[in-house]
């Protein structure tokens, strides 16, 4: 193997409601009513693998930027959270363009199921992954991972905007009762780009099968259609 290089196996993947980017939760553990599946790949459907993992509440899962279709990277990136137009050093920011396309996840365990077809699967809550993810690592979370009074960079200075979310009950009631809490949870994070603020212009995301449209006026978020 080139010094310079290392491969990987894709262990699993995440199977979430979220069939593109769009109105993804920016990170982990911001609406934790979200829940997805994790299916292992052979020959990691071992039960073995996963001895001693119930005993956890919370995952680090490393995966692949999947959608990033655009390849390379620069030094500096514009993160979307300062509107667009100042620059920061790559490795100052989560942007999944970087030298090498790994996201960082942390979950909570919900649940280790047994199945037939698929092996051992994992419920998780929290995930911000698009559906069909590929996972390169699992880790425990543990007590060292917790860091007091850690400083944020510019993620602390930048006003954290959310909406108040307004969907009439027969919209809401076309989605699966157990989907319900996560859409709106998803929708207060106002999941615009936080450059665009055009009360005119109405946006759409796949969510659990459906299509939601909503538009967003004076932080005030209202669902317009869900089919």
């Amino acid at each position: 193997m080139d010094g310079n290089k290392a491969e990987f196996q894709i262990i699993a993947r995440v199977y979430s409601d979220f069939d593109s980017k769009f109105a993804i939760p920016r990170q982990s553990g911001l609406v934790e009513e979200l829940v997805s599946e994790l299916v292992f790949e052979e020959p990691f459907r071992d039960p073995e693998c996963l001895r001693g993992l119930e005993e956890y509440s919370h995952l680090w899962l490393l995966w692949l930027f999947s959608a990033n279709r655009s390849g390379g990277w620069n030094p500096t990136v514009r993160p979307p959270r300062l509107g667009g137009n100042t620059r920061m050093g790559v490795f100052a920011t989560r942007s999944p363009y970087r030298p090498n396309p790994i996201g960082l996840s942390s979950v909570r365990l919900l649940d280790v199921v047994r199945t037939y077809d698929r092996g051992t699967v994992l419920r998780i809550g929290g995930a911000d992954l698009m559906n069909g993810t590929p996972v390169l690592d699992i880790k425990p979370y543990i007590y060292s991972d917790i860091h007091e009074n850690a400083a944020g960079g510019f993620t602390d200075r930048v006003e954290k905007r959310r909406a108040e979310v307004e969907c009439p009950p027969a919209l809401l009631q076309r989605l699966p009762e157990e989907k319900r809490a996560a859409l709106l949870g998803i929708l207060a994070e106002d999941p615009r780009p936080a450059y665009q603020d055009d009360p005119e212009r109405e946006y759409g995301f796949g969510f659990a099968g459906k299509e939601i449209r909503f538009r967003v006026e004076n932080g005030r978020l209202k669902v317009t259609d869900i089919y």
